[in-house]
């Protein structure tokens, strides 16, 4: 890994860009920049950072005394320099949605995933991003590449049915991919529903899905309620308790309303998902406070030891009413691990549930995730469903905010917000730390770097 200078650039091979800071003899003076216009950072397919000199940059730097140093030599320096920089939020990358799409079902290819299972990850990726919840998209990309080249989860498994009525179903996943288990079950419910009027499906042998929610807006599309549960990776520490137990756990529900609206509500049961520290860690910004645990159980707003220690469930501290959310993250555990899975101490095949569960990231044991879809065929019921749920939620709309310039929402209106804003611009927008921090590039894979980088469309 080195610095190149070359007449008007200085090159940086070999490394990510958000681990990198131009040396400060580079530099007239050692602030680094802090604005997008200031930055000359420019990504290319071959995965080679540039750093543009402009008038901030002396014309002949003393210490480029040869035509290349080594990075090692300046460890310490560019240490502390990086330790100054903190990227600005709105410095990002944007990409059009089918070329991320592209990448990442080509990225599932080269681990050894078929392409119709790695196009049914792409499609739920994809959307996460697409709806604003960078947390569950290319952000997850690596774990599941991971977990398939580890083989820890079964690129290529299709789920089958091991038990069912007209009406439920259990369903064993075969460690495969958390998407084509999910996709199968929620339309196994569907077509109960469609017989019915309800279908409810667990499994066990699953793989992280996603987003809870495009598996209830898969009902939708029929014009059915749908939820859909899974457990986690023990992350969240019960109310009282020091270390974690109980996973992220989210829920969600996506019902019908008139002209093509609908209520989506996607939810962890903790305060936040885990991702989002994630998020934080990779933007180096601290965390609101309430959000997390360190290792001793204390509160803390470091991003980095929220990740080793514990979050806290939806509420926070018990004071606010975390027990609520611990509540609720042992229903979710209800319909999902205990309702799907093995019977204690035994050797029966079947989901892990709570502190059973794999811990995050591990790769040395299947996940065995339990989950849950329903699907609930509103004509079952009382006739004029798609009106009376929109009229609540245009009533809820319609009402005066307390901060007029923060209308009153319903669940799913930040994310057709956001699907709105990705159209307009014609790409989804990353944060740069995201795109740089990416693992996936050719020599990671071993495939040709033309086919596998993004081809960005706008820098900045």
């Amino acid at each position: 890994m080195s610095y190149c200078y070359s007449g008007s650039r200085v090159v940086v091979r070999g490394a990510r860009l958000a681990r990198l800071i131009p040396p400060p003899c580079l530099l007239t003076h050692h602030t680094p920049p802090t604005t997008p216009s200031d930055l000359g950072f420019e990504l290319q397919a071959s995965r080679q950072l540039c750093y543009h000199p402009s008038t901030t940059l002396l014309s002949h730097p003393p210490c480029l005394q040869h035509q290349s140093f080594s990075l090692s030599t300046m460890a310490s320096t560019i240490a502390q320099e990086k330790a100054k920089f903190t990227p600005p939020d709105n410095l990002g990358t944007k990409y059009a949605v089918d070329e991320v799409h592209r990448y990442m079902v080509d990225c599932m290819v080269a681990v050894g995933t078929p392409k119709p299972n790695a196009t049914a990850l792409a499609d739920v990726l994809v959307a996460a991003d697409n709806r604003g919840h960078f947390s569950h998209g290319l952000n997850r990309l690596e774990m599941y590449a991971n977990d398939v080249k580890q083989k820890v989860c079964a690129g290529d498994a299709l789920p089958t049915i091991t038990k069912e009525s007209v009406s439920t179903a259990l369903v064993h996943g075969n460690n495969g991919l958390g998407p084509v288990v999910g996709n199968f079950c929620m339309d196994l419910a569907v077509k109960k529903a469609k017989e019915t009027g309800i279908g409810w499906v667990c499994t066990r042998g699953s793989n992280h899905y996603g987003i809870a929610g495009w598996y209830a807006m898969r009902a939708t599309k029929e014009g059915f309620l749908g939820m859909s549960f899974t457990n986690t990776s023990p992350l969240v520490a019960p109310t009282r308790a020091k270390k974690p137990a109980l996973g992220t756990n989210p829920l969600a529900l996506s019902a019908p309303a008139k002209n093509g609206d609908n209520f989506v509500l996607d939810m962890a049961t903790c305060v936040v998902a885990v991702g989002k520290i994630e998020i934080e860690r990779r933007k180096e910004n601290p965390i609101p406070e309430g959000w997390a645990l360190d290792k001793d159980g204390q509160p803390t707003t470091n991003a980095a030891e929220g990740m080793q220690g514990a979050l806290l469930p939806l509420g926070g501290s018990e004071l606010h009413s975390g027990y609520k959310g611990y509540g609720l993250g042992m229903l979710v555990e209800i319909f999902c691990g205990i309702l799907s899975g093995k019977i204690f101490l035994c050797l029966q095949p079947g989901g892990q549930y709570g502190p059973n569960v794999r811990r995050w990231m591990q790769t040395d044991q299947e996940a065995d995730l339990g989950q849950c879809f329903v699907a609930i065929d509103p004509s079952f019921f009382a006739p004029g469903f798609e009106d009376r749920m929109s009229d609540l939620m245009d009533h809820c709309r319609g009402m005066e905010s307390a901060d007029p310039n923060k209308p009153v929402l319903a669940a799913g209106d930040p994310e057709r917000s956001h699907m709105e804003k990705v159209k307009t611009e014609g790409g989804i927008t990353y944060h740069i730390n995201q795109i740089t921090d990416l693992p996936m590039g050719p020599q990671e894979l071993e495939i040709p770097p033309q086919e596998h980088t993004l081809a960005q469309l706008d820098m900045f």
